[in-house]
């Protein structure tokens, strides 16, 4: 019995002396509805959502008069007693980070398209270097709303739903989308090849291959389409995982449509329609965050949807149905869409 419990307690000084101590961290990623505009006080509600929801890595896309607003949400903050860090290079995307970036850079430009380039920002984060990505995909030809009847580039109902798949690929790629993603891709792997974690997030303007497939074709107005969308298949085939889809990997049960959100304030204030397909059930998941579990450095811990419950189906605001997980905030909400707050682990580097 002895020796039971000496080779016990040898194993477990061993297992001791290899543990790593962990840390977390978390990452907030939304769009603003350009700037916080479209909603009654929107600023004040950017302000109290960023407070209250304390992220230590922000991901902003859809920002006006870039420079002043981020001027102005850093002071803002600071006076919260919320130090970050921040930039948009000019941009209507922008990164904020409770941890001194050790460079923020323009990348991923695609000719045609280079006021939608990313910016990429390299962190120490609990002494480990992650490379963070935000961006915002072009808007035109979205083409989600084939399958439903409508034009992805009018948003106006067209003679029937158009469900074939190369049909609707075709069209979906008349976009900058696809060619954003594969500059990301070629970027990250750089980054990936010197054993940096990467992780990405913004409003995609495209639906995720994970959520249209044989399980939702007849349902959310899909029309019995299955369409393997470019941008979510390249990303999945690169090796990154959708922190979502990850935790939750029945788009049935948890479809977590980010658009369109059911902002009542919005609504109410009528300065801007919350639906473009109303006729139908647009609700789709077009924002996302990202990762590349490049080592074991980086792992997933937790994520889940931060907004209102309430969705926009068929032109009405609608109580949520799904078993989605929110963080539902206090006060004013600012945007038409639902963002993403996801939870890391991290290995403190020694």
């Amino acid at each position: 019995m002895k020796q039971i419990t000496c080779l016990f307690l040898l194993f477990s000084v061993c297992l001791n002396l290899y543990a790593k101590d962990e840390t977390t961290f978390s990452v907030l990623q939304l769009n603003l509805w350009h700037g916080g505009t479209k909603v009654p006080d929107g600023y004040q509600g950017i302000l109290d959502v960023l407070d209250e929801v304390n992220a230590d890595v922000v991901f902003l896309c859809e920002i006006r008069n870039s420079k002043e607003f981020m001027q102005e949400i850093l002071k803002d903050l600071e006076k919260r007693g919320k130090h970050y860090y921040g930039e948009t290079l000019d941009l209507s995307v922008g990164i904020l980070s409770k941890f001194k970036p050790d460079s923020i850079v323009k990348c991923c430009i695609v000719p045609g398209d280079e006021h939608r380039a990313m910016l990429k920002a390299l962190v120490p984060v609990a002494g480990q270097p992650v490379c963070f990505y935000a961006c915002h995909l072009d808007y035109t030809h979205y083409e989600c709303y084939l399958p439903r009847g409508y034009s992805g580039t009018s948003w106006e109902k067209i003679d029937g739903p158009v469900t074939d798949e190369e049909t609707v690929l075709e069209a979906n790629r008349l976009s900058f989308r696809d060619e954003s993603i594969r500059a990301f891709i070629q970027d990250a792997q750089t980054e990936i090849s010197r054993g940096r974690s990467v992780i990405m997030g913004g409003d995609f303007n495209e639906p995720s291959h994970l959520d249209w497939q044989s399980d939702t074709k007849d349902l959310f107005d899909h029309n019995g389409a299955i369409i393997n969308w470019d941008c979510s298949v390249m990303l999945h085939k690169a090796g990154f995982k959708d922190v979502y889809r990850e935790k939750y990997p029945n788009p049935v049960n948890y479809p977590a449509f980010t658009f369109p959100a059911g902002n009542k304030l919005a609504e109410e204030a009528k300065l801007e329609k919350l639906a473009w397909a109303p006729e139908v059930d647009e609700r789709d998941r077009i924002d996302f965050i990202y990762y590349h579990p490049v080592n074991t450095a980086v792992s997933l811990q937790e994520s889940i949807l931060v907004g209102p419950s309430e969705t926009v189906l068929r032109g009405k605001i609608v109580e949520n149905d799904s078993k989605d997980k929110f963080f539902i905030p206090k006060g004013i909400w600012p945007t038409d869409h639902k963002g993403n707050l996801t939870t890391f682990n991290i290995i403190i580097a020694n």
